[in-house]
């Protein structure tokens, strides 16, 4: 499974900050609106939530098959702790990550100075220099109807 980690600060936390072992390299990856939007219309909750599946055998037999899946992981800020609102994990596998490698991705960018710089700015205790530095993000805008079956 692939997974796409919309946020930022969320992916610094998960690799922190590029100096874990294995992932010492941080990659933007751009894709297209209509992969992505794919992608979160075929999407099943990574776990079971009482009254949003009909019961747990339904769910499990919709993760199995779903080509992606979803999870809400709490944001993080620039010490990396939590915040109180969610950001979306998205995981690909199948059909869904060879359209991700053929289809979807339109760019990708080695941001792993960038992740260095602001990590230095924030061992450093300047978070105003490190904000400012940090991509710019804001919610997707997106129709109740396609996140609908994705909230947990």
């Amino acid at each position: 499974m692939t997974w796409i980690k919309p946020s930022f600060l969320w992916m610094m936390y998960r690799c922190g900050w590029g100096t874990k072992v294995g992932q010492e390299t941080v990659l933007a990856v751009d894709i297209t609106r209509e992969g992505f939007e794919w992608a979160l219309r075929n999407a099943c909750l990574s776990s079971y939530v009482r009254g949003v599946h009909p019961d747990l055998a339904s769910w499990q037999r919709e993760l199995r098959s779903a080509p992606a899946r979803v999870q809400w992981d709490p944001e993080r800020d620039l010490r990396l702790r939590p915040l109180s609102y969610r950001s979306l994990q998205l995981g690909l596998s199948g059909e869904a990550v060879r359209s991700y490698a053929d289809e979807w991705t339109v760019g990708i960018r080695d941001v792993t100075p960038l992740a260095r710089e602001i990590h230095a700015l924030v061992s450093g205790g300047d978070l105003d220099s490190a904000a400012r530095l940090l991509p710019r993000e804001r919610p997707y805008p997106v129709g109740d109807e396609l996140l609908a079956h994705l909230r947990g």
